[in-house]
């Protein structure tokens, strides 16, 4: 086409992307992402890998809610039975006319009806990590959690109920009774594991009743679900507002270190959600434990908050066992019976050089740094190398690498979230053995020898030293055992590009 009429066509096209395309295109990106996995869900022959957003296609913005020891009251409380007890059957919230509190409470409604309203996810604090929750009972919700982090289809997703009412009320049979002991369709084994645990970081494996209120990409195929309570009262107050269990793994982009602060959930999910609830940082910084009641013996899916020790505590437990490995499951046709056990998970950009505590190494090998720095290759615009190292205990400072700067008071807390977990970041100089010739940049985190501090810091040590360009971290390990340091040394050995011992 030629003449006039095109040039009017052309000038026209030219007006209309300047004026409406960039209101459109949020719209398109959004209804591009819902049509694929709409697709993609009915192909079965390979698990689909979600497509993560690469553009920003929404504001992010993050809600500070003000929690601390004195206000916990103020998110809610559990209802009295009638004997006057406690027993986890009904969470309340406040209603707005009846609370005085409700500056507190209002952002927990906003993200609660942004929960109903919309197929967008919501992140949210837990006591474990932060969580990206979306209404368990609908599908476009849930397969937007799986868009937001780029998250595996057959990689099943835990559901949090505020309550044991929630709880029952969807795996109950229509002709089963929630309201009697003798039809309680939470299997018995489990009883007292929710008794002495929840809420926690416990999660138990359920079986799926048919027909299913859950959507089937919470399962991802799987007979079985896992279900936690959560002990954050933030938490189970958003999802009692939102009155629908809450599909929610953790609010990370897939295989990056999870979040345990919400700037960290900025970091990878920003333009991919709309909101993030801050509640500071998280208690325990790994995640839940889970585990599988149904079968003979019971097992340990996935190590975490709870230990097998204390696990093995509670009458009918005492014969548990693991079932878990400490490697990514690569490679296994079968989906995975929980969260965090097939896939590569909690991996900085960083190269990680990991040394078990079992080798008794008391400092980093030099020989180790210097090949794993050559190994970097040259930099981008002729920058330097940055080395970083993580202690739990044994090792001196540097790891007992030569340095300089390290063991003045100098420590740099320039993050608010590093300032809030309580760890500093101490840089300085890797130095040749000449004392004088500057191989690296070096950065320094310590731990701690308390393996429940290790825990709470451990992927947001991590993520800082991510953020500060370092391009290997060599990390000391823990001694396993089976309390908590299982879990830590779980998460270590899957974030690890290279383990020594």
């Amino acid at each position: 086409m030629k003449g006039p009429i095109c040039a009017n066509i052309k000038t026209l096209t030219v007006r209309f992307r300047q004026s409406h395309l960039p209101h459109l295109t949020p719209i398109l990106q959004r209804r591009h992402i819902t049509t694929s996995l709409q697709t993609k869900s009915n192909l079965t022959a390979m698990p689909l890998m979600a497509p993560a957003m690469t553009t920003s296609t929404m504001e992010t913005r993050i809600l500070k809610v003000k929690v601390d020891a004195s206000n916990i009251q103020v998110f809610g409380h559990w209802k009295d039975s009638e004997n006057g007890t406690n027993n986890l059957d009904t969470w309340e919230v406040p209603t707005t006319s009846a609370n005085q509190n409700e500056d507190i409470l209002s952002p927990l409604r906003e993200a609660a009806h942004h929960l109903r309203a919309t197929d967008i996810p919501v992140a949210f604090p837990t006591e474990t990590v932060y969580g990206l929750g979306a209404d368990a009972t609908r599908s476009a919700a849930v397969k937007g959690i799986y868009a937001a982090k780029g998250r595996p289809s057959d990689n099943p997703l835990i559901v949090h109920v505020c309550d044991l009412s929630m709880l029952r009320s969807f795996i109950s049979s229509p002709s089963q009774s929630s309201e009697t002991q003798e039809n309680d369709p939470i299997p018995e084994i489990y009883h007292p594991l929710i008794t002495r645990f929840w809420p926690g970081p416990l999660t138990i494996l359920l079986p799926n009743p048919s027909p299913s209120r859950l959507a089937p990409e919470v399962t991802a195929g799987l007979p079985t679900f896992g279900c936690r309570m959560p002990a954050s009262a933030l938490a189970r107050s958003l999802i009692k507002l939102a009155n629908a269990p809450l599909a929610a793994p953790s609010a990370n982009a897939s295989t990056k270190p999870s979040p345990t602060a919400a700037q960290h959930v900025l970091d990878d999910l920003a333009g991919r959600i709309a909101l993030i609830l801050d509640g500071g940082s998280c208690s325990v910084g790994v995640e839940s434990t889970v585990v599988d009641g149904l079968c003979s013996p019971p097992v340990v899916l996935r190590p975490g908050g709870v230990s097998l020790e204390e696990i093995r505590s509670v009458p009918g437990w005492e014969g548990v066992e693991k079932a878990y490995k400490d490697q990514a499951e690569i490679g296994s046709k079968t989906a995975p019976r929980a969260p965090g056990m097939k896939y590569k998970h909690y991996s900085p950009k960083a190269r990680v050089v990991l040394y078990e505590a079992e080798g008794g190494r008391e400092q980093v090998p030099g020989a180790d740094v210097r090949e794993a720095v050559e190994a970097v290759g040259e930099k981008e615009g002729g920058k330097g190398k940055t080395v970083a190292v993580i202690r739990t205990g044994r090792w001196p400072v540097a790891g007992g690498l030569r340095s300089q700067g390290l063991d003045g008071a100098a420590a740099a807390k320039d993050s608010e979230d590093v300032a809030e977990i309580g760890f500093v970041v101490r840089e300085g100089k890797w130095l040749d053995e000449d004392d004088t010739t500057v191989l690296a940049r070096l950065l320094e985190i310590d731990l701690g020898n308390d393996v429940k501090g290790v825990a709470h810091g451990l992927f947001a040590a991590l993520r800082e030293l991510d953020r500060r360009g370092a391009d290997v971290i060599f990390v000391e390990g823990v001694s396993d055992g089976d309390d908590i340091a299982a879990a830590v040394m779980n998460r270590l050995r899957k974030a690890a590009s290279d383990i020594r011992i």
